[in-house]
């Protein structure tokens, strides 16, 4: 696999835009527009419609937990074609469910376990192995997909189960993730050297010439878990992300019925999180350009700030009846969205370096997967005792901001310090 044209990492991160949009597309966005026909049918109160996005949320952790060390020696190809099988299976099942531990078993454990293993810390694993002076790039942009589901499975799977019932919409989501997820397996790779490659597409001769030192830096740098776990900055960051992504579990599954519920209309409510995901879409590039040129930290901090704020926003702006605040709330919301996922792979890989990566990744998401778990629940549980969704969403945006405090707090070197580092 000489460097012939285009870099090889690039393709990795076309597949990962790829999986990513499927993976986080059918395990978050679908649901949603679920919620209202399969509550009605069941008779099931929405914590326990919920619920199955808390069990996922633990699966997904408990299944990286699994397969980390896994993708650091075999590379992300097995799972990923693994997955795309179970994702499928799994969908294609949510059209045939007659209960609820039937759904909680489906939607919370199997068709999580295959989101996972196609999903973002097989592909981020994978890219911050191939990419180091460019990874915050790479991943902004492989990361796009996820805010691309956002912009089009949300609207799309509302008209199909509008217009052909929510059973049949289970076997087109199916289809559809069998089609678009299976050939991406063939595209993965383990990592550059295993072919003759360098981090970033550097040459052999630029590599002789002293170019790629942040690279060398990082991989001499680099922690296994049991290094990593003996770190403060390891449970600074498991809690602080782990606090991030609180909003977003809940945003994702709440927003159709915290809209419906205030007069919304059912499409205008299904509109919402495409809204958010048009900002956190086009801002990813920009993330990336920033990531790979100031602190991350502080990034990160600056996307907490103002996903924490923009949920806030959206409670007493609704609570308003002001329209225009609402939309522009929710397209506050999508620019912090955008920064998150990017900014989260670049510091953990920046901590603690590329060459156990998979492995320390999948040690941290127990934690930090289990305390976004309870968000969903908990603010469901909050609904179905209060009758409204306003102070539980003002404490999931509260613990934004303390992720805000946190993140501000730390530092760690840029990559030029780490080139500069290795050269001297």
């Amino acid at each position: 696999m000489a460097r012939r044209g285009i870099y090889y990492g690039y393709w990795i991160v076309a597949a990962g835009l790829v999986t990513q949009f499927i993976a986080i597309g059918m395990s978050n966005y679908v649901a949603g527009a679920f919620m209202v026909p399969m509550n009605d049918e069941f008779g099931w109160s929405r914590a326990e419609f919920s619920a199955s996005r808390s069990i996922g949320q633990m699966v997904v952790a408990f299944t990286g937990f699994l397969i980390g060390t896994g993708i650091d020696r075999w590379g992300g190809r097995p799972f990923v074609f693994a997955g795309a099988l179970l994702m499928s299976a799994a969908l294609y099942s949510l059209s045939l469910i007659q209960n609820l531990p039937q759904w909680l078993l489906i939607n919370g454990v199997m068709l999580t376990v295959g989101g996972a293993m196609v999903g973002n810390l097989v592909v981020n694993v994978t890219l911050g192995k191939w990419f180091v002076e460019r990874r915050g790039w790479a991943v902004s942009l492989a990361a796009m997909g996820i805010s691309l589901a956002g912009i089009l499975i949300q609207p799309a799977t509302t008209f199909f189960v509008d217009n052909f019932g929510w059973r049949d919409s289970w076997r087109i989501l199916g289809g559809i993730t069998l089609c678009l997820t299976l050939p991406m397996a063939a595209l993965m790779r383990r990592r550059p050297e295993d072919h003759g490659l360098y981090p970033d597409g550097k040459t052999k001769r630029e590599i002789e010439q002293g170019q790629g030192a942040a690279a060398r830096a990082d991989f001499a740098r680099s922690m296994t878990r049991s290094q990593a776990m003996r770190t403060g900055e390891f449970y600074v960051l498991v809690v602080a992300f782990g606090l991030f992504q609180i909003s977003i579990t809940v945003m994702l599954l709440q927003t159709i019925p915290l809209m419906t519920d205030a007069g919304y209309s059912r499409m205008i409510a299904a509109g919402m999180v495409p809204l958010a995901s048009v900002p956190a879409f086009f801002s990813k590039p920009f993330w990336g350009l920033l990531i790979d040129r100031f602190q991350p930290p502080r990034l990160a901090a600056l996307g907490a700030l103002t996903t924490g704020l923009a949920v806030i926003l959206i409670v007493f702006s609704i609570a308003g009846g002001a329209d225009w605040l609402v939309y522009a709330s929710f397209l506050l919301m999508g620019f912090g969205w955008g920064g998150l996922l990017p900014l989260q792979e670049v510091i953990w890989a920046s901590f603690f370096g590329r060459r156990h990566l998979g492995s320390v990744r999948s040690m941290a998401l127990p934690f930090s997967f289990g305390l976004s778990a309870v968000g969903p629940v908990i603010v469901a549980w909050y609904y179905d005792f209060a009758g409204n969704y306003d102070l539980a969403l003002i404490a999931m945006g509260l613990c934004n901001l303390i992720s805000a405090l946190m993140l501000l707090r730390l530092r760690n070197n840029t990559l030029s310090d780490l080139a500069e580092a290795a050269a001297d």
